[in-house]
């Protein structure tokens, strides 16, 4: 694990409030007609008008400036002519990198009027989150954050994708150490320590944890189609506990 000292978390924190900042204009643009691309096409020129470089565009071949994942999808949306419905649930998941240093975060957003249990399913998720980061402390175990997220998300009803994890962050987008949102007993646990930078990244489903990749070769759906939800913030673990650096500056909860 490479830990970053408190020059280096600044530095990050700057890359984390220009993407909160991209979020905020973005999630005012989400409604029925607008098409996933051009709301891509808003955020790629957010982030370049900032003096930024969105992380993902490029990144293992991957076409587009945000990951847009609608409905049943669960992650790695790639923008398209695909207009949103009333009804829908988007996920938005953008990176960026500002004097080489990535910041990384999502929401899932509902378009219009959504169903009861979707969205009881995005707030679920939104808690599961919030779990997840209030579990981190220096000296507890990175298994403390999945404990937290599937505990909140079963209670609920709800599974959690067990294929797909949280990452460190840094001047990489994906770092050690992989943070699993569920009880784990097959990957390494490191003890967390002031420092470390996590991308904590719950992905919850109303129903089974099971996806499965898209003829595109980047789309995760739900095995079943059901609906899915995901949000991230990109946090520091400090002497004091979590610092949420990608937080939202709008006053409205944990985003």
């Amino acid at each position: 694990m490479e830990l970053k000292s408190t020059d280096q978390v600044d530095k990050m924190q700057a890359s984390a409030e220009i993407l909160a900042s991209v979020f905020l204009e973005v999630r005012k643009l989400v409604a029925p007609g607008v098409t996933t691309a051009e709301l891509d096409e808003v955020i790629e020129a957010r982030i370049r008008e900032a003096g930024c470089i969105p992380s993902f565009k490029g990144y293992h071949g991957f076409p587009a400036s945000a990951c847009i994942s609608v409905n049943e999808e669960v992650v790695h949306g790639i923008p398209s002519s695909r207009a949103l419905a009333d009804g829908d649930i988007v996920g938005i998941d953008i990176g960026l990198i500002r004097d080489g240093w990535h910041a990384d975060s999502a929401e899932t957003i509902p378009v219009g009027r959504v169903s009861d249990e979707a969205a009881r399913l995005i707030d679920v998720t939104c808690e599961c989150l919030a779990r997840g980061i209030a579990a981190i402390a220096p000296g507890r175990r990175i298994s403390a954050i999945g404990i937290e997220v599937e505990k909140h998300a079963r209670a609920n009803g709800f599974s959690v994708v067990e294929s797909l994890v949280g990452h460190g962050i840094g001047r990489n987008l994906h770092e050690d150490p992989q943070v699993p949102n569920f009880r784990c007993y097959t990957m390494p646990d490191p003890v967390m320590e002031v420092g470390l930078v996590l991308a904590i990244e719950p992905m919850i489903n109303a129903g089974t944890k099971r996806v499965i990749t898209a003829r595109d070769e980047w789309t995760i759906v739900t095995a079943d189609r059901r609906l899915s939800a995901h949000f991230e913030h990109t946090v520091a673990v400090t002497a004091d506990g979590p610092r949420i650096l990608t937080r939202r500056g709008d006053g409205t909860g944990a985003f």
